[in-house]
């Protein structure tokens, strides 16, 4: 990064594009504002409230830019969903929750560069029309609301927040409100009902589309942290500009948080697109664990289908289509879906072939059964349901055909459930399943088949 010197040993990968993360790890940064200011800070907020606000959605539309927070959905366009009629207030609220297992990128912009996310949301707010606005932040970042809140005091004291902005005749207030701890409140409906001081139960969308029917049933922007800061950069560099960035339906940067079996695990900031997997594993992490082979993937938090590293994949249809092996997919949300699986929220976990996939799925089982709020019969049965089947696998008391019940119960799940977390959980079992039943199978033992009671159920009742 020219003119920039950071920490040592943190210092960006060559590969790496930083706009988000310029100032993370950054030597002589500091979160204030003064420090900010100095940087050219609020400069991208006096230009959007010298436009017409139309203007400003047409830029975002224009960027390309796609939300960051997990379902890839075009930012702009979301904006545009707000009622044109509409005499209610307008909302506008950070998903600060980041709790998908494999995802570590938002909290470093809460702690260090604060004063980033608030221009981008000011922003976002002068271009919906929203005059409150909220940062749900989750329970256990209790260090960045106390950061964030004292951003947003200074952000007040300099004129970038409150009455009269920046003399615009735009206000706006924004406040930090603290989650529970619950995996759930990721979800936009779910962290709207937190909001509203009630149990975070997802609403039936339709008609509780957030921009229809949001926060007080009122119209209701919720976006992600990271999509948030890119707003800052498209409304400096300019739409057109940055969709110059990434790849065709896939502009931008984006923030990949790797963790696992690498050698140098972390996080990383990458045009979308132009880097593969392979770039990702052996280059931005210095590879595998000594001796180690690669096994597989989840990449796009806990939630994204597994992909196995000795699968080819295509990509594309008739005289377009083009077969990947895994080392070769480009990490862009389109290419991902295509090799059945989601960019999600950029989380890459790596697994090499000391990992046991029965032990992998346990612990994800275990985590969602945990984290389902209830509301819906399959995802709150099946879930526990598919945690318990995983747990009798890795004890070595499950039969064979316990695979093709998980399997089952899964399936039936999925589409099923109010919100997406029915396919949350689901998804990484179907997948793993159809990937690797060989090796799950393997781990169960053929003389249970068929029994009538399994070890588990003896040993509790002799217990009574």
């Amino acid at each position: 990064m020219g003119g920039i010197t950071y920490k040592r040993g943190r210092e960006p990968h060559g590969k790496e594009h930083r706009v988000i993360f310029r100032n993370i790890d950054r030597e002589g940064w500091d979160p204030g504002i003064e420090t900010y200011l100095k940087d050219g800070g609020y400069d991208q907020l006096k230009k959007a409230l010298g436009m017409e606000r139309a203007a400003i959605t047409e830029e975002v539309k224009k960027s390309g830019l796609r939300g960051r927070g997990g379902a890839g959905f075009p930012c702009g366009v979301k904006w545009t969903f707000i009622p044109p009629n509409n005499t209610k207030p307008v909302y506008l609220i950070c998903n600060a929750d980041e709790s998908e297992p494999g995802t570590f990128k938002d909290r470093y912009i809460l702690h260090q560069d604060p004063h980033q996310l608030i221009e981008g949301m000011t922003i976002a707010c002068f271009a919906v029309g929203a005059k409150l606005a909220y940062i749900y932040i989750r329970e256990e970042f209790p260090e960045a609301a106390k950061i964030v809140e004292k951003a947003i005091a200074e952000a007040h004291a300099k004129g970038f927040l409150g009455k009269n902005i920046q003399g615009s005749g735009f206000d706006l207030e924004i406040y930090v409100h603290r989650g529970a701890g619950a995996y759930i409140c990721g979800e936009e409906t779910g962290l709207i009902e937190s909001l509203e001081g009630k149990r975070p139960y997802p609403r039936i969308k339709p008609p509780y589309f957030p921009a229809a029917m949001g926060l007080y049933l009122c119209p209701t922007i919720v976006n992600n942290v990271e999509t948030l800061c890119h707003v800052k950069h498209i409304i400096g560099m300019g739409g057109e500009e940055y969709a110059k960035t990434g790849t065709k339906n896939n502009t931008g940067t984006r923030i990949l948080c790797v963790s696992g079996d690498v050698q140098k695990p972390g996080y990383f900031e990458v045009e979308v697109g132009k880097v593969t997997m392979g770039e990702v594993i052996n280059d931005l992490c210095g590879g595998l664990k000594p001796g180690r082979e690669l096994k597989a993937v989840i990449p796009g938090g806990s939630s994204a289908k597994v992909l196995r590293a000795d699968e080819i994949y295509t990509v594309g249809r008739g005289d377009d289509a083009r077969k990947l092996t895994i080392w070769d997919i480009p990490m862009d949300f389109d290419t991902m879906a295509a090799c059945g699986s989601m960019a999600g929220s950029g989380g890459v976990i790596v697994m090499d072939d000391s990992r046991s996939m029965s032990w992998v799925l346990n612990n994800l089982n275990n985590f969602y059964a945990h984290e389902s709020c209830g509301q819906c019969t399959p995802c709150r049965e099946g879930s526990l349901w598919m945690k318990k089947i995983t747990d009798r696998v890795v004890a070595g008391k499950a039969s064979p055909s316990d695979i093709d019940t998980l399997y089952g119960v899964a399936k039936n799940i999925d589409g099923r459930t109010i919100c997406a977390f029915g396919e949350a959980c689901s998804w990484p079992t179907e997948s793993f399943v159809e990937k690797f039943r060989d090796e799950l199978i393997g781990d169960t033992k053929p003389e249970l088949e068929g029994a009538l009671v399994n070890a588990e159920t003896l040993t509790a009742a002799a217990s009574l």
